[in-house]
C-alpha cells in the first residue's frame, strides 16, 4: 500500500502495491520455527478457516472499502468476503470504492438513511472525516470476538498498542477502528550498496551518513517534493521526539498560535530540518519533481537514503519489476534517531482499521467479519499478497519490512501516528493552510528555522479566529 492521506496525489503517492511472491522466511524467535509467507497463489486458493462469532441475526451488512478489487489488499479482502459468505450465509454487499470514500461517500452518507455498516481507512482520515461528525458507534466489544482459531479472540491476538491508542478513541473513550493492517515509517537504503551501514543513533550520526554519501559522489537524500505530506516528515518526526506524542496535535490547536514558541522543542526541531535544507543533501531536482519520479532514481541508485512508509519498498520493487533485466534492492531501515537533548524515543505508526457507522442496520454482522479478518488464515494475505504489515505478531513478515515490524513491536518506544494527526485537524485544512506552506519553506532553504517557528504561530492565529 501506500500512505492514505486526503488529497488525490496523497492517494496516488501511497496506495498501489505490489504483490509479493511466496517464500520469505521471518525469524520465530524463543527456537520456534521460522514463520514463513504462503506463496500468492497458495493464500488465494487455500480452504476458507471457520469463523468464529457469528452473527445471529443479520442475514447481510454493507461494505464500503477504501481499496479497489483488483489491488493486492482488495484480493485479500475479497477472500474474506467469500470465505465469511460461505461460512455463515450472510452476504456481504461490498463496494470498491477506494481512497476519497470518506468524503466522497461514507461522510455525505451521515445524514441519509444509505449509510453503509462497516468502512475502513486510516483511523487519522477517520477520526477528521467521520468520527468528528459523530458517524462512528462503538467497536469495543468486537475485542471480545472470537477470530476462529479456537477460543481465541481479537483481543488475545492483537496487541493493545495497535488500537490503544488517543487518536483511535471518540470523544466518550470508546474504540471506533480496530487495525487489520499497520503504516511504519523509515529511512531506506540499498544494503547492497552499503554493506557495512550501522543505524545511527543520533542526529550527528545521521548528518554524517548524509556527508558521506556527497563524498562519495551520491546524493544523500531523495526526496519527492511535491508531496506535502512527504516534506513534512521530518519536521514531525523530530519533532515528537521532543514533545512526545500528542504534543504536535496540542500546538496546532492552540488559538493564539504562541505554544509554537514557548515550547523550544519545536525551533529545536526546526533547526535540525533548516540544516537538511541548507546542507544541499537532496537530489537535484527534487523540489520541481513530479511523483514518483525521485523514488524511482532512489531505487536507480541514484540517492542513498529515502524517508517514506512501509510501503516503499513495495512500490520500488514494482517499478524495477517493470524496468526489467537483473536490477533489484536489497532493503535496510532504520529509525529516526532521538536528538541527544530529546527526552522521548517515538515509532510513528498508522493503523487502518475497520469502522461501524452509527447507523448501521448491521452491526452485529459486520462487526463478526471483523473479527474474522482477523483470523491467522485470513489476515497473512496482508504480508504475502500485499507485502505490508499486520498488527499479529505471530504472522511473517516480508524481509524488506522485518526492521520496521521490529521497531513497531520495541516495547521501550512511545508510539505517536503520523505526523501527529496534524493532517485530520479541521478535515485537513489546518495543515494546507498554516503547516504545509511553511513547512515547505523550510526544507528548501527559502526560510530559517525561526521565520518557520514564527510563521507557525501567526497563520495558525489567523486560522484559528477565522475559523470562529
Amino acid at each position: 500500500m501506500r500512505s492514505t492521506r486526503l488529497t488525490v496525489m496523497a492517494a496516488a503517492a501511497v496506495l498501489t502495491l505490489a504483490g509479493c511472491g511466496g517464500g520469505s522466511d521471518a525469524g520465530g524467535g524463543g527456537g520456534e520455527a521460522p514463520l514463513t509467507l504462503p506463496g500468492v497463489d497458495d493464500y488465494l486458493n487455500a480452504p476458507c478457516p471457520e469463523v468464529g462469532t457469528k452473527p445471529a441475526t443479520d442475514k447481510e451488512f454493507t461494505y464500503w472499502s477504501m481499496w479497489t478489487e483488483d489491488e493486492p489488499q482488495g484480493k485479500v479482502l475479497s477472500k474474506a468476503i467469500r470465505c465469511f459468505q460461505d461460512k455463515t450465509g450472510v452476504k456481504v454487499n461490498v463496494q470498491w470504492l477506494g481512497r476519497k470514500l470518506l468524503t466522497q461517500n461514507v461522510a455525505p452518507s451521515l445524514n441519509t438513511d444509505t449509510v453503509p455498516d462497516l468502512f475502513d481507512q486510516d483511523i487519522s482520515q477517520v477520526r477528521a472525516a467521520v468520527v468528528a461528525a459523530g458517524g462512528t458507534q462503538s467497536v469495543e466489544d468486537v475485542l471480545d470476538y472470537k477470530v476462529g482459531e479456537g477460543d481465541k479472540t481479537v483481543r488475545d491476538v492483537v496487541p493493545a498498542s495497535f488500537y490503544d491508542m488517543p487518536q483511535a478513541k471518540q470523544d466518550d473513550g470508546a474504540l471506533f477502528s480496530v487495525p487489520y493492517e499497520i503504516l511504519g515509517n523509515a529511512w531506506w537504503y540499498n544494503k547492497d550498496l552499503f554493506p557495512d551501514l550501522k543505524p545511527p543513533q543520533t542526529m550527528d550520526d545521521l548528518f554524517a551518513l548524509f556527508d558521506k554519501a556527497k563524498a562519495d559522489g551520491m546524493a544523500a537524500i531523495a526526496q519527492d517534493g511535491d508531496i506535502n505530506f512527504y516534506n513534512a516528515y521530518f519536521f514531525t518526526q523530530i519533532a515528537a521526539r521532543y514533545v512526545g506524542p500528542g504534543g504536535l496535535s496540542e500546538a496546532a490547536q492552540d488559538k493564539t498560535g504562541q505554544a509554537w514558541k514557548t515550547e523550544p522543542g519545536f525551533a529545536k526541531a526546526a533547526a535540525l530540518v533548516e540544516r537538511m535544507g541548507d546542507g544541499g543533501y537532496f537530489i537535484d531536482g527534487w523540489d520541481a519533481s513530479k511523483f514518483p519520479q525521485v523514488q524511482q532514481r532512489w531505487a536507480d541508485g541514484e540517492a542513498a537514503f529515502l524517508f517514506v512508509g512501509s510501503w516503499g519498498p513495495s512500490e520500488t520493487r514494482e517499478y524495477l519489476n517493470k524496468q526489467g533485466g537483473d536490477k533489484g534492492i536489497s532493503y535496510g531501515s532504520f529509525q529516526f534517531p532521538t536528538p541527544s537533548d530529546a527526552p522521548h524515543k517515538i515509532v510513528e505508526q498508522l493503523p487502518i482499521g475497520f469502522s461501524v457507522t452509527k447507523k448501521a442496520a448491521h452491526p452485529e454482522a459486520a462487526k463478526a467479519f471483523i473479527a474474522y479478518v482477523l483470523n491467522k488464515d485470513i489476515l497473512s494475505g496482508i504480508p504475502a499478497v500485499a507485502d505490508n504489515l499486520t498488527p499479529r505478531p505471530d504472522l511473517a513478515v516480508p524481509d524488506s519490512l522485518k526492521d520496521v515490524k521490529a521497531a513497531l513491536e520495541d516495547d521501550s518506544a512511545e508510539r505517536a501516528i503520523f505526523m501527529d494527526g496534524l493532517d485530520g485537524l479541521a478535515a485537513g485544512k489546518w495543515v494546507d493552510n498554516v503547516f504545509y506552506p511553511l513547512n515547505n519553506d523550510l526544507l528548501k532553504g527559502n526560510i530559517s528555522a525561526q521565520q518557520f517557528i514564527d510563521g507557525l504561530a501567526a497563520k495558525q492565529a489567523e486560522f484559528w479566529k477565522a475559523a470562529g
